[in-house]
């Protein structure tokens, strides 16, 4: 569902008085943290959510709400509303025009977990394979050569054949030199110029000023999100894996001259050599993208978090986070996929 019919199904669950029922049983089942995972902070959908989630939820840092999770003496006393933190992923430039600009003006604390490579180098994030595929329309040539199989950029087929291997390159490298080789050898083979960029290549990461200023102004706070954001799992070399997550904490903590004790896995993906790789580097934390709430006895190195979009109606988020949404429609939402694989 898409669009105005989402938002009507979210009034129906809101207006009906599901959502405000579902958060009386999240209250009353014992502690719990909602973690969100936002990517972009642009659009005008993004006031909206902050003060809804204001008004229902007790909004915290990251840091200060698991240690209230987990420490029973920590808990504040009067204001029993379920606790809530807004996180953004990746640290793209716009968590600062707009996200922190909202947080502010709202007072509302923000996480952001953050990828030290792109912002050392000012570079745009090279995991961001849409963004390659867009540049296949500047390419200065008609027919493209990857691995063994030549691309007619003159047809539309072999153009979406073609993203799609760009796609799948980069996504799932089993090294990080391999990725940005590919990366290279795809603008190479378009023949685009190294210092061409489109669109949301520009400037796409947060820099170091703006991680200070956001850092001191205390509605901000931080976690590692790896050096490159791999996919983690897909790396071949474990050294590599332990490089990605420790050095991501060794270079935030350096620049920002504090612990950093969460770190979000990249894509949300982890195995059990991942979850030790974190356990090494001493972080406390580490979130995932599996859905869910946090109570207590709830892995600190595999916490839940509810993936929402910056475009999403209130009303759709108000369901997201209570419950609802996930309880009525994500059954009807894998059905459909099942027998739409048969």
């Amino acid at each position: 569902m898409l669009g105005w019919l989402e938002i009507l199904v979210g009034a129906c669950f809101y207006y009906s008085g599901l959502v405000k029922f579902a958060r009386f049983l999240t209250r009353r089942s014992g502690p719990k943290l909602v973690i969100l995972c936002h990517h972009r902070a642009f659009g005008k959908r993004m006031r909206g959510q902050f003060l809804y989630l204001k008004r229902h939820y007790r909004v915290l840092h990251l840091e200060e709400a698991l240690k209230e999770l987990y420490d029973p003496s920590a808990r504040a006393g009067r204001d029993r509303r379920t606790l809530l933190v807004i996180a953004f992923d990746d640290g793209y430039s716009d968590n600062y025009t707009h996200g922190f600009a909202l947080a502010r003006e709202l007072q509302l604390p923000i996480t952001v977990f953050l990828v030290p490579h792109p912002i050392e180098n000012e570079q745009p994030f090279t995991w961001v394979a849409g963004e390659y595929q867009h540049l296949v329309p500047y390419a200065q040539v008609e027919r493209v050569t990857l691995g063994d199989h030549a691309y007619c950029l003159n047809d539309p087929v072999e153009c979406k054949k073609l993203t799609r291997v760009i796609d799948d390159q980069a996504r799932y490298p089993a090294s990080i030199a391999e990725r940005e080789d590919f990366l290279a050898s795809v603008r190479q083979a378009l023949a685009i110029p190294a210092t061409f960029t489109v669109g949301e290549l520009k400037d796409m990461s947060l820099t170091w000023p703006e991680v200070q200023e956001m850092e001191q102004s205390s509605w901000v706070s931080f976690g590692a999100h790896a050096m490159h954001h791999p996919m983690l799992t897909c790396l071949t070399d474990p050294d590599e894996v332990k490089y990605e997550i420790g050095e991501s904490r060794t270079v935030l903590e350096k620049k920002l001259g504090h612990p950093v004790r969460a770190f979000a896995y990249p894509y949300g993906d982890f195995g059990e050599r991942e979850v030790d790789a974190v356990r090494d580097a001493k972080f406390d934390w580490a979130v995932t993208t599996i859905y869910g709430f946090n109570t207590p006895r709830t892995d600190p190195l595999r916490l839940y978090r509810i993936v929402v979009g910056e475009h999403q109606h209130w009303l759709v988020l108000a369901a997201e986070v209570s419950g609802v949404w996930e309880y009525f429609l994500r059954p009807f939402s894998r059905i459909r996929k099942k027998y739409a694989q048969l």
